[in-house]
């Protein structure tokens, strides 16, 4: 029986290159479940890798298909940007695991469309400071930097994954993300036990 690993935490936490390495890790053997969004691309991301990008018209064909299994909507300082989970074609639970990079409420929702015991949580940590120094590092790199967005984006985290949050959505299990490669050790050890229950 297939699970889904739902990598979440704040922003700048290293959930993008986690991500990369689980994959890249063939022992894993993990399946990508591929976000959409309807926000535009950032520099440096690439269509069917950190996201599927699409427009409102899109996504309105994917509601009526019935194939969006949770949706997500941001009022950010660009306009409302998207960001949902789909069901793809191809998944195959029965003999796959998934692996995403989705937040509380995307994990919300996905517990309660394919339930709780298919779904396995891995929520990363780290220092606010060293995330927020993290974060204008990585926007300096963008042609237009969106300082105020990052703003936004950090405050917002603080709310979304509340301490409250955090424990109405069953989440005990925490990572963090110090040392890059032994947050990522750990990681894998947790994944592979929880694959075999």
């Amino acid at each position: 029986m297939g699970k889904i690993i739902c990598l979440m935490g704040k922003s700048s936490s290293g959930k993008d290159t986690i991500y990369k390495n689980l994959m890249e890790d063939k022992s894993l053997g993990l399946r990508k479940l591929i976000p959409y969004t309807t926000r535009p691309m950032r520099e440096g991301e690439q269509e069917g890798v950190e996201y599927h990008f699409t427009d409102e018209a899109g996504l309105a064909r994917l509601q009526e298909e019935d194939r969006v299994i949770e949706i997500r909507a941001y009022d950010t300082v660009y306009g409302v940007w998207k960001y949902f989970t789909v069901w793809e074609e191809q998944m195959n639970l029965e003999r796959e695991s998934y692996c995403l990079i989705g937040t509380l409420e995307a994990w919300n929702a996905m517990c309660q469309y394919f339930g709780r015991e298919k779904m396995i949580p891995v929520y990363i940590e780290v220092e606010d400071g060293t995330r927020l120094i993290r974060a204008v590092e990585r926007e300096r790199t963008q042609e237009h930097p969106g300082y105020e967005e990052l703003c936004r984006r950090f405050l917002a985290d603080a709310k979304d994954f509340s301490e409250e949050n955090l424990k109405n959505a069953g989440i005990t299990r925490r990572f963090e993300n110090k040392d890059m490669n032994a947050c990522l050790e750990e990681i894998k050890l947790f994944i592979q036990k929880a694959i075999l229950i």
